[in-house]
């Protein structure tokens, strides 16, 4: 579905056919879901938070503005969303996360299937904060650019890749440190060699 045929739909929707609401669900249904997933780490909170937004979505769909794009403010709605349940949690868990330099970014699919046991990976998330753990996933896991997540955070894209650089280099020491490995052992890389 390209931006015309969105906006299309949109307008259908907010004149009354509430049926075509079902194939912007269609679009952003798994990418929200996995967002959500990444965010919680509980699949059944996943799905019912994803649910969620598509309501809110849905209900606030007169107040979206076109010259955001619509994933950004669905994105936008869904770090709201994540982050209200966090916050009601109080005990935050902790989630799966597989850093990768840009070069090597892979499937979302195969990071989560390769890595979500990894109790490293879990020990480093939980050092880092919520927005530290949102910006993580939005770039390495959600493949996102700076200006998209600029758009879902509300910042700006210089600031968020300082952020960023210095978030990453938190990870892969606190993760070298779970490893029980120098950080120096790990390098510039990923944070997930193995050394030889």
């Amino acid at each position: 579905m390209n931006d015309a045929e969105l906006s299309q739909i949109i307008a259908e929707v907010l004149d009354g056919n509430t049926a075509k609401f079902e194939k912007i669900m269609e679009k952003y249904q798994k990418p929200i879901f996995l967002y959500c997933y990444h965010m919680l780490g509980n699949y059944t909170e996943a799905e019912d938070n994803a649910q969620e937004v598509f309501l809110k979505t849905f209900r606030n769909l007169r107040k979206y503005q076109s010259e955001v794009p619509f994933g950004a403010w669905l994105y936008k709605i869904a770090y709201h969303q994540c982050i209200d349940i966090i916050r009601k949690r109080k005990l935050v868990k902790y989630l799966p996360f597989f850093y990768r330099d840009d070069k090597e970014n892979k499937d979302v699919d195969l990071q989560i299937e390769a890595n979500y046991f990894d109790e490293s990976v879990h020990q480093a998330m939980a050092k880092l904060t919520a927005e530290e753990r949102n910006l993580l996933i939005l770039r390495c896991v959600e493949d996102k650019s700076y200006r998209e997540i600029g758009l879902i955070l509300g910042k700006s894209s210089a600031s968020l890749r300082k952020k960023y650089e210095r978030t990453a280099a938190k990870f892969r020491k606190y993760y070298a440190q779970a490893k029980e490995v120098g950080v120096y052992e790990y390098g510039q890389g990923s944070g997930f060699e193995k050394t030889v």
